[in-house]
């Protein structure tokens, strides 16, 4: 992708209006609609034990990612309390990753895993595959897990109408900033 088509998740980042390039949808109720996804990255290494190549992963980073150009705003409906409800969408997804990524890197870490391959040098790329796979098939978890808090955080507060319980999860996000 081009540069600056991501957002990355950063303690003193604020989306803006701006940021939301997509053209809004009149078929659907929403007013707004943020796309923000998890982005990885790791290590993997190899070595031989008793003759047998196995890997081990080391390293997992994870990125909470804002896609301005697969999110929009209906203008006539842009408000202040709106884009601060958006950005709390983004803070959560970074609430997620914290809460979970522990648990998430302690399946991998300090675990030797066997691979594939007829030598030394496709037992390696098979390394680099099949990790990526696994990891990715965790983060899949973690990216629902992520939608359906959003889904819980919309209804909780209608889309940041609810003043009261927009300011209870306010009060969660300001913790991790």
């Amino acid at each position: 992708m081009a540069e600056n088509t991501l957002l990355e998740w950063t303690p003193s980042f604020s989306i803006q209006w701006s940021d939301f390039k997509a053209e809004s949808n009149p078929a659907v109720f929403e007013d707004s609609h943020s796309v923000i996804k998890y982005r990885f990255t790791w290590i993997v290494t190899s070595e031989k034990i008793d003759e047998k190549i196995v890997f081990l992963i080391e390293d997992i980073r994870i990125v909470a990612e804002f896609h301005p150009l697969l999110s929009w705003v209906r203008l006539s409906e842009s408000s202040d309390i709106l884009l601060k409800h958006e950005q709390g969408k983004f803070d959560l997804a970074e609430l997620v990753k914290r809460e979970n990524i522990t648990q998430l890197q302690e399946k991998f870490y300090n675990k030797h895993f066997s691979t594939r391959g007829q030598n030394e040098e496709q037992r390696k790329q098979f390394a680099k595959e099949d990790s990526g796979k696994m990891i990715n098939e965790e983060v899949e978890k973690l990216q629902r897990l992520f939608d359906e808090k959003c889904l819980k955080y919309d209804e909780e507060t209608n889309y940041g109408r609810n003043i009261h319980e927009q300011s209870v999860y306010d009060e969660l996000f300001i913790k991790i900033k």
